[in-house]
Parts: C-alpha cells; structure tokens; sequence
C-alpha cells in the first residue's frame, strides 16, 4: 500500500461507527418528523421545522456522544455541537423551500426529501467535534514511520 493511502486510513471511521450513526440518524429524523408535524398544525412549516430541528438536534447531540462515538458529553461539545448542524440547516432549509415554493412539493414531505442532503456534511463535522482528542491521538499513535 503507498505511503499516501497508509497515511489516510486512520483517519477514516469504522464500519461500525458509520452503522451507529445511520441508526441514531433515522432516530433523529424521527424524532425530527414527530415533533414537525404537530408543530405544523398550528405554525407556519418553516416556523415547525425549525422549531422540529432544534429539538431534533438536542435529541442528536446526546445519541451521537453515547451511541455513535461512544464518548462522554461535556459542555463543551454541547455547545459546540450546533456547528455540526449549521450546514445541514443551512443546506435542508434551502432545499425545504425550494422544494415547497419552486417545485410544488408537500410541506408535510418535503423536510424527508431535504434531510438527505446535509448527511455527510453533519457526519464529517460531529466526528471532527466529539472526537477531538482521541482522533488525534489514534492518528499519531497509527501513523507510519519515516525511515531514518
């Protein structure tokens, strides 16, 4: 394998992290959808998805801290921890109104259809923030040697 590549691997998740993330990402999102369409009834669907969103992301924080990383939550990546969802708000909420306003989609569907897209963004940015430390002393302690 070149030096490159060897390089990389450490870096990358396992398997089994990727798995976890995928279950605690269906719960969010159902967590997410429980609260959106109540919410809907009795507030504009912008208004219930971001309300839907934010306890959605709270819900989250703590499943992917315990669940997919498997590390102890602090009040630091508490609060840190809404940076991984900027981009996936900002991404699902462009795509929620285009979808709704330009492409005639149900408001009721429509957030689904628009969570897809900021998946990988918030899984790259939440291992970057629950992991600080530990990924960086996992890639010193498995990096390649320079021959002397």
């Amino acid at each position: 394998m070149p030096p490159r590549t060897r390089r990389l691997l450490p870096q990358l998740p396992d398997r089994g992290q990727l798995l976890r993330f995928t279950v605690v990402g269906g719960v969010n999102t159902a967590t997410f959808y429980a609260c959106y369409l109540p919410l809907h009834r009795v507030l504009p669907y912008f208004a219930a998805f971001t309300l839907g969103f934010l306890t959605a992301m709270t819900c989250s924080f703590f499943l992917n801290t315990y669940v997919t990383y498997r590390t102890r939550p602090t009040w630091k990546k508490f609060l840190l921890f809404p940076l991984t969802q900027v981009t996936a708000y900002v991404v699902q909420s462009v795509g929620l109104v285009v979808l709704v306003s330009w492409c005639g989609v149900n408001s009721k569907v429509a957030p689904l259809a628009a969570a897809v897209v900021g998946i990988p963004f918030t899984f790259l940015v939440s291992r970057r923030i629950l992991l600080p430390g530990r990924r960086a002393r996992q890639s010193a302690r498995t990096r390649p040697r320079e021959p002397a």
